[in-house]
């Protein structure tokens, strides 16, 4: 922030991760929330602070629904509107080094169009 209180070279979001946590009452429809979301978003977390270099560029966010219910824990990314379904905490590793620093989705994860 400048002096006088505009703002001034703030980074611009390049790629925004966005991270389902939405928990409903088991014996009910599925939700991200209850299938590990949290500890993918967690580690989504670690590893953009094992990447310095993406500090304002990349960001994690936790959401609330984001509607593949049944398909879960999903992650969405944008502005590339990749939607990874299926998401493990063990998944998280290759989508931080391929997709978070190296711009390439990880297809096998990539909701297929039906």
């Amino acid at each position: 922030m400048a002096k006088d209180g505009t703002l001034t070279d703030m980074a611009k979001i390049e790629r925004h991760f966005f991270v389902c946590e939405n928990a409903r009452p088991a014996g009910g429809k599925p939700s991200c929330g209850a299938r590990g979301a949290d500890e993918i978003a967690t580690a989504l977390q670690e590893g953009l602070g094992r990447h310095p270099e993406l500090w304002g560029r990349v960001a994690v966010t936790r959401t609330g629904c984001l509607g593949p219910c049944f398909e879960g824990p999903t992650v969405v990314v944008y502005p590339e509107a990749v939607w990874y379904v299926g998401v493990t905490p063990a998944d998280v590793p290759e989508i931080v080094e391929r997709h978070m620093a190296g711009g390439h989705p990880v297809e096998r994860l990539v909701q297929k169009d039906d």
